[in-house]
């Protein structure tokens, strides 16, 4: 069998474990022969690939990032390569297509599988916002890492008397700073999934210099915004992708809480180093599994599904499950969250 892979979207700690699985498991296991698209899916509309064997992927494991690049593609593009579906096929004389990406590449891969194309994909996301999987790789090193950075903060906030408004990813699902605001203890947390008052954050705060704990750190995600008439906050404009820029809510909010409190606020956005570095065991286990899965589910002839975490097993769902919609926060996950503020 020739397999295909190919790294979309953003990139996230577990890229080259999942990539080195497959291909170990491939050709270790099976035999086969394995090639690795440059660039996402621009590779494999331009033929842009290398082979991928043992050697190639000795030693990436612990690496972030992806071997392979990674890109994001134009919607137009994509449907012409739809269109294109068999002869793409056998012009590349791939078997089994296996995609490595989130919302948008898992979307691409339903619609690529629909047309013909042998697809198996795999999940990939540090927002952990895919709704058919329990936990996407990556997201585990994201929350490490915010984490980390609100315990150093803390101690800096309570030197100076600060408030810290500490940003981090999270679109339109606020798993990370749910779960790195807990870990780290945040004093306070804004998701997406339910907007926020700057009055009741200011009141928190007053509370806590009251009591004698001048300071106080807040976890925010990037997609959180206020109730309307609270504050002033717009929306950014959408790029050529369909994703809305974002105008930077942490540090609107710093200069909101600094004008309302009388008190220094620092925002710090931790954005793109929650992508970058060293993935931890448990991101490299759940890649690893999934490229295992990936490959079988190959040779099986099981297309048209992606891997998906159930529980403590590895399960093949649907693709079109995959991306019916998002996995956001539920009430009662905040409900836990803000009864230890």
């Amino acid at each position: 069998m020739r397999i295909g892979i190919l790294t979309a979207g953003g990139d996230c700690p577990g890229l080259n474990a999942v990539i080195r699985s497959i291909v170990h498991r491939a050709v270790a296991g099976h035999g086969d022969q394995v090639i690795g698209f440059e660039d996402g899916y621009k590779g494999l509309l331009d033929g842009h690939y290398r082979p991928l064997d043992l050697t190639t992927v000795s030693g990436i494991l612990a690496r972030g990032g992806t071997i392979l690049g990674s890109a994001r593609l134009e919607r137009g593009r994509l449907q012409e390569a739809v269109r294109d579906v068999p002869e793409l096929t056998k012009r590349l004389g791939i078997d089994a297509l296996i995609p490595i990406g989130g919302e948008g590449t898992l979307t691409a891969a339903r619609m690529l599988s629909e047309a013909g194309m042998p697809v198996v994909g795999v999940p990939k996301t540090i927002d952990n916002d895919i709704s058919a999987t329990d936990r996407t790789f990556g997201f585990d090193t994201a929350v490490g890492v915010a984490t980390e950075a609100m315990d150093r903060l803390k101690t800096t906030a309570e030197s100076h008397q600060r408030v810290m408004v500490v940003e981090v990813m999270g679109r339109h699902a606020g798993w990370i700073a749910l779960e790195s605001g807990m870990a780290g203890g945040a004093h306070g947390i804004c998701l997406p999934e339910r907007a926020f008052d700057p009055a009741d954050l200011v009141k928190m705060v007053e509370e806590r210099f009251a009591r004698g704990k001048k300071f106080a750190v807040i976890a925010v995600a990037e997609g959180a915004h206020p109730a309307d008439g609270t504050m002033d906050y717009g929306k950014g404009e959408v790029d050529q992708y369909g994703h809305e820029r974002f105008l930077g809510i942490g540090t609107a909010l710093a200069v909101e809480l600094e004008h309302r409190l009388g008190k220094e606020a620092k925002p710090v956005i931790l954005g793109h180093v929650q992508r970058g570095g060293t993935p931890t065991a448990y991101d490299r286990v759940l890649a690893t599994r999934f490229g295992w899965h990936a490959v079988e589910a190959a040779h099986r002839g099981d297309f048209g599904h992606m891997t998906a975490l159930r529980g403590t097993e590895i399960e093949m769902v649907p693709l079109a499950e995959a991306v019916t919609e998002l996995k956001r926060v539920p009430e009662e996950r905040m409900a836990e969250a803000e009864s230890v503020f």
